[in-house]
């Protein structure tokens, strides 16, 4: 099953990582220049925790921190 946050939807998502090159202008050079790019992940914060569904059932799910925090979910202690 995919990682994927079932409150908000949170899932990961694509960008680059961008290396620079280059002294910057601060500090006497003539700038930084972007020399590569390369595919990178940004994933969420996800954990598997126990959850309090509104039926009274106690299940394990990929729920997103954010979500935890914000009192979205109830999480069973025990």
């Amino acid at each position: 099953m995919a990682r994927i946050c079932i409150i908000t939807g949170k899932s990961r998502s694509t960008g680059c990582r961008i290396i620079r090159r280059g002294q910057s202008k601060k500090s006497g050079g003539i700038g930084t220049h972007v020399v590569k790019r390369t595919k990178r992940l940004f994933k969420p914060n996800l954990q598997h925790i126990r959850i309090l569904l509104p039926s009274g059932q106690v299940k394990r799910v990929w729920v997103a921190v954010k979500a935890v925090k914000a009192g979205l979910v109830q999480k069973v202690v025990s």
